[in-house]
C-alpha cells in the first residue's frame, strides 16, 4: 500500500489511455484521443470535489479551482500546478506497465520477456539511484508515458487529499491540464486571467529534487530546398540535385553544435528530418540556446548560410521558414525568485535536496512565464522520457506528491 492509495492506479489508468499530440494537426488539442481523455479528467475533478472543473474552448486545459478553507478574512495567494496530457510520438497504444518491487540497485532490467529490451545500469546508471524503490517500467513495446501522467496523476491526488483533509488550511488551488506540450504549442492559447493563480509550477520535471526555473530559447527551422531534376543522360551542366544541397547545408552548420556533442548550457542545431528527391527536399531542424544573444546569434548563421548558397547559384533555391518557439523564462522569474524559493523551501522541509540546474529544453512553463505567470517545473519522477527504457518510481511520485502540498501549506501561511 503507498501512501497515497490512489496516486499509482490513478497512473496506471492514465497511462493506458493513449493521448499522443500530432504537429500536423492544426487543431486544438491535436487529437481527438487528447479531447476524450480531457473529458475524463474534468469528470474525475467533478468527482474529487472540484465544483467548477471546466475544459477551455480556447485552449483545451482542463481547468479547476479548490476553494480557500481559510477564514473569509484570510486572503492569501492562489497557487497553481499544470502539467500535460499528451505524449510524445513514440508507440504509445497498449502501454502494458511493468512493476519492478525493491530495486536493488545493480540489476539489469529485462522489459520483455525474450530479454530484447533491457534496462541496463551500464546504458542508464541512474538506476543506481533507485535501490530499495519499486519501479514502474515498460514491456519494451511502447513508451510509458510518465511525461507527463505522473504530474496529472499527482496533482490530482494532491487536491484530493486536500480535500479529504480539510484541517489543512490552504488558500485557492488552480488545476490545469493542457493539451500538446510535445509539440510545442500546448501553452500557446493558455489563459493566464481565466486560470487565476498568483504563483505556478508546472509538474514535469525528472528525477527527484529538480528544480528549474531556466530554459533553452527556442527555435525551429524549416528548409525548404529547391533542385532541378532532369534525365541524368544530359544532366551535365543543367541538373541540381536538392539531396546533396541539402547535405552541403547541414555540413556548413558547426558540427560539434549538436545536441551529442553538447551539455550544460551549451547550444545546438539539432536536424530533426530530412526528406527529398532530386527535385525537392526539405529539412527541420531545432535551434536551442540558454544565452539569448547567442540564441540570436545562431538563427542568424543559419540565415547567413542559406544567403551564401543561394548567391552561388544567383537565385533562392533554400529557403527558410524560422520561427521562435519559446524563450529561456529565466528572464521573467529572476525578477521575482519568490515562487523558487518557495518550491525550495517545500523540498527542504521535507529532506529533499532541491536539484537546480538549466533544463536542456523547455516546459510550458517557460511561455506562462511571458504571460505574466512566473512557472518554474517540479519534479514528476520520469526517467528516460519518450521511448520504450522510461521508467519512473513510486517513492518518487509520492514525494512529488508532498512537494505539492508543502508548497500549498507554505504560500497559505502567507497572507497578501
Amino acid at each position: 500500500m503507498t501512501k497515497y492509495e490512489e496516486l499509482i492506479p490513478r497512473f496506471i489508468k492514465y497511462v493506458k489511455t493513449e493521448t499522443r499530440s500530432d504537429e500536423n494537426s492544426g487543431l486544438t488539442p491535436s487529437t481527438q484521443t487528447q479531447v476524450e481523455f480531457a473529458k475524463e479528467l474534468k469528470k474525475e475533478l467533478l468527482e474529487i470535489g472540484l465544483t467548477d472543473a471546466r475544459i477551455s474552448e480556447k485552449s483545451g486545459y482542463v481547468l479547476a479551482t479548490l476553494p480557500s478553507n481559510l477564514e473569509n478574512d484570510v486572503k492569501v495567494k492562489a497557487v497553481g500546478f499544470i502539467s500535460h496530457m499528451d505524449t510524445a510520438a513514440f508507440t504509445a497504444e497498449g502501454v502494458n506497465p511493468q512493476f519492478v518491487e525493491n530495486y536493488d540497485g545493480e540489476s539489469d532490467i529485462n522489459l520483455d520477456d525474450e530479454g530484447k529490451f533491457k534496462l541496463t545500469v551500464k546504458e542508464f546508471p541512474n538506476l543506481k539511484n533507485y535501490k530499495g524503490n519499486t519501479l514502474i517500467t515498460t514491456d519494451g513495446s511502447t513508451l510509458l508515458g510518465s511525461d507527463d501522467k505522473s504530474g496529472v496523476a499527482e496533482i490530482f491526488t494532491a487536491v484530493a487529499y486536500l480535500v479529504a483533509h480539510p484541517e489543512i488550511k490552504h488558500g485557492d488551488v488552480k488545476v490545469g491540464i493542457g493539451p500538446d506540450e510535445e509539440i510545442g504549442v500546448g501553452a500557446d492559447k493558455f489563459d493566464v486571467k481565466d486560470f487565476g493563480a498568483d504563483l505556478a509550477y508546472t509538474v514535469d520535471g525528472g528525477p527527484l529534487g529538480e528544480l528549474e526555473y531556466e530554459t533553452f530559447n527556442a527555435a525551429q527551422a524549416v528548409i525548404s530546398i529547391q533542385g532541378k531534376e532532369v534525365h541524368p543522360a544530359t544532366a551535365k551542366g543543367v541538373l541540381i540535385n536538392a539531396n546533396k544541397l541539402a547535405s552541403q547545408f547541414d555540413s556548413l552548420l558547426p558540427q560539434d553544435e549538436v545536441p551529442e556533442k553538447t551539455e550544460g548550457r551549451e547550444g545546438f542545431y539539432h536536424l530533426i528530418s530530412v526528406d527529398g528527391t532530386v527535385d525537392e527536399a526539405k529539412m527541420v531542424y531545432i535551434i536551442r540556446d540558454h544565452d539569448h544573444q547567442k540564441f540570436e546569434d545562431r538563427k542568424k548563421f543559419m540565415m547567413g548560410v542559406a544567403d551564401k548558397m543561394n548567391a552561388e547559384f544567383g537565385t533562392d533555391r533554400v529557403i527558410i521558414d524560422m520561427a521562435d518557439q519559446y524563450y529561456n523564462m529565466r528572464e521573467v522569474i529572476e525578477k521575482d525568485m519568490t515562487v523558487v524559493n518557495v518550491a525550495k523551501q517545500a523540498m527542504e522541509n521535507l529532506s529533499i535536496k532541491p536539484d537546480i540546474y538549466p533544463v536542456r529544453g523547455g516546459t510550458d512553463g517557460s511561455k506562462i512565464s511571458f504571460m505574466g505567470l512566473p512557472t518554474p517545473n517540479l519534479f514528476a519522477g520520469a526517467e528516460n522520457m519518450h521511448a520504450r527504457f522510461e521508467f519512473v518510481s513510486v517513492e518518487t511520485m509520492e514525494k512529488a506528491t508532498d512537494v505539492v502540498l508543502e508548497i500549498v501549506k507554505l504560500v497559505s501561511e502567507e497572507t497578501k
